[in-house]
This record gives structure tokens, sequence and C-alpha cells, in this order.
């Protein structure tokens, strides 16, 4: 009975390897089971074609120039003249301050400027020594600073022609000279020239050798679908950012009869002239799920697809524009059979 025990025991352990064997033999041809398939493709050469660059941006219009206006040191306010929506000319009084110090500054200015003259004379005269002379001229100089510097802070000149789109003191109030306004900055009024308005667009890189001061182009604003404002390139920035491999570009948009406002959401269409790009048909592009990358298929030498990511540019009819560093004239683009492509599948070129 023993003897009978230990021999179905023995069986029992041979018949478990055996199965582990196989199991473990199953597993290693499931993972050496490459696709061996052989997919047919048809392919075209990449080639340059001459198109027109029509580009088309967003952004926001801020105005041509903002002043935060504001005395060059604190002291009280007299009198402002001018109130929120009120048109400025440049040299139009804004705002008038104390005057006690620029009186006290122009009384002794004229004390400084009797004693240099009279001293003036008996320098030419040699009667004192130039020592004298200079300290006497000196003081003239600087007491003609000092009433200057007070005039141009205690009567307040607009410098641009613009509107009034802030107001921050009263009169009577004094100006402390701490930052008061949305922009950090300290000021008792705030001008903005709004005839032109300016956008800022940024463009990628590629683009840097088409653009060109005064290049017109067209702005459009939602409130009014039906206008186009003219507008033109008023400055390229001379850097690219290494980040996102772009420039800023400033444009003004003409803005004549005042409808337009700063903070307005505007589309910016410029055209850059002709130039040479790669042109691909719109079905070999293929989007990459769940994210907006395309990428295309570029057949090898070896017969297998190798798969390039690439950025879209413009479309022109049935083709789009691509741009990558990885593709160039005359490679082979897959533009049929490509939907069932993998980086390495096995292809098979058909005419």
């Amino acid at each position: 009975m023993k003897r009978t025990s230990w021999i179905f025991f023995a069986v029992l352990t041979i018949i478990s390897a055996s199965c582990n064997r196989s199991k473990n033999e199953q597993k290693t041809v499931n993972n050496n089971n490459i696709d061996t398939t052989v997919y047919p493709v048809k392919v075209i050469p990449l080639e340059k074609q001459k198109v027109t660059i029509n580009v088309h941006y967003t952004a926001n219009l801020v105005a041509f120039e903002e002043v935060n206006y504001a005395p060059a040191s604190p002291g009280r306010i007299e009198e402002i003249y001018v109130e929120i929506g009120n048109k400025v000319s440049k040299g139009s009084i804004i705002a008038q301050m104390d005057r006690t110090q620029l009186i006290q500054a122009e009384e002794q200015f004229q004390t400084a400027k009797s004693n240099f003259l009279r001293m003036d004379t008996l320098y030419k005269l040699n009667s004192i020594s130039k020592l004298q002379y200079e300290t006497v001229k000196t003081q003239y100089e600087v007491s003609k600073a000092s009433v200057e510097f007070l005039r141009k802070n205690t009567t307040l000149y607009s410098p641009i022609n613009g509107v009034i789109t802030g107001k921050y003191f009263e009169n009577g109030e004094l100006y402390a000279g701490v930052p008061n306004t949305a922009a950090g900055k300290a000021a008792i009024v705030t001008i903005m020239q709004i005839d032109p308005l300016k956008a800022i667009i940024n463009l990628p890189e590629r683009y840097y050798p088409l653009m060109k001061k005064e290049i017109e182009a067209l702005a459009q604003v939602d409130i009014f679908p039906d206008k186009e404002f003219k507008a033109k390139v008023y400055k390229i920035y001379p850097t690219v950012n290494s980040s996102t491999r772009t420039f800023p570009v400033e444009l003004t948009i003409n803005n004549s009869n005042e409808i337009l406002r700063p903070g307005m959401f505007a589309r910016i269409s410029m055209n850059l002239g002709e130039a040479k790009s790669l042109l691909v048909p719109a079905n070999a592009l293929v989007k990459q799920e769940g994210t907006n990358n395309f990428y295309i298929f570029l057949a090898q030498e070896n017969n297998t697809a190798d798969k390039i990511i690439v950025e879209t540019g413009s479309r022109y009819d049935d083709k789009i524009e691509i741009i990558s560093d990885k593709v160039e004239e005359g490679d082979k683009i897959i533009v049929t059979g490509q939907d069932r492509l993998f980086k390495g599948s096995r292809i098979s070129i058909v005419k």
C-alpha cells in the first residue's frame, strides 16, 4: 500500500512539471511573437512649393501709449482740471500742485542771480578771485535748476494726446507718491493714447526673415463684425524666446473714429508675401489620439515606416503646411495605408 502511494505521488509530480514547462514554453513563444505583416502603402516625394503666407492671430488691444502721471515729489494738490473720459492735448494743463516751495525757490533764485551778475562784473575787472566767482556761479546754477524743477512739477502738463482713463485724487488732497494704480505705479491721473491702438502678437521664428516694418494687416473685433480696421507692423522685437520659439511683433491699429477701446479682443490677419514650404495632402496627416499632435509616416530604405511628429501650418486647399526639423525635401511620405502603421512597420510600396 505504501509503495502504491509513493508511485502515485511521483506520477503527479512529473505531470505538474510537464504542465509548467509547457506554459513557460508557450509564454516564450508569445513573447517572441513579432508582427511580420507587410503593409501595402503608397508614397509621394516631399517637395517645397511656393505659397502665399497668410497668418491669423488673436490679441488684446492696448493703448499705444499709457502714462501714469504724477509730480516727481509728494505735495498737496491745489486743483485737478480733468475728469475721467476727458480728451487732452499734449501741453494742456492737467493739475496744479501747491506753489509754496516754488515761490520760495524763485525768491532765492532772484537773489542768486543778482549776486552772480555783480560778481561776474567784478571778475571781469579782476577785482575778485576765480574761486569767489566759481562759488557764486555754482549757487546761481543750482538755484536756477531748482526753480525749473519745481515749475515742471508744480504745474502739470499732459505729455501726450489722449484721454483720461483714471483719476485718483481730488482737489486739496495730499499726493504721497505711493503706488495706487492697477499697474503698481504712483499717479494722480492716467492718460492713454487710443488713436492709434496697439496689438502684440507672437510669431513662430520661421517667419522672422519675412517680417518687415510697415507690413499691412487687418484687424476685426467681435462687437463690430462687419468692420475691418487697417493695421501695420510698428515694431519687431530683436530676440526669439528660446522656450516657445516665437518673437513678439507690435502692430498699430487705426482708430481715427475712436470706436475701438483698449482691452477689446481682436483678430489679426496679415500677408507676409511668398515663400517655399513643405506641403502634404491633408489625408497624410494622422492625429494622435487624445492630443492635438499630428504625425506622418515616412518610407525608409529598409522598407519600414518611420513615425514623425510634425507641426502644422496654414492650409492651402487640400494640402497642409508641415514644419519639422526631421523631414526634408525628397523624403517619401506615405499617403495611403498609413492609418494601420506604427513605428517600424514593414511596408511594401505599391505604385
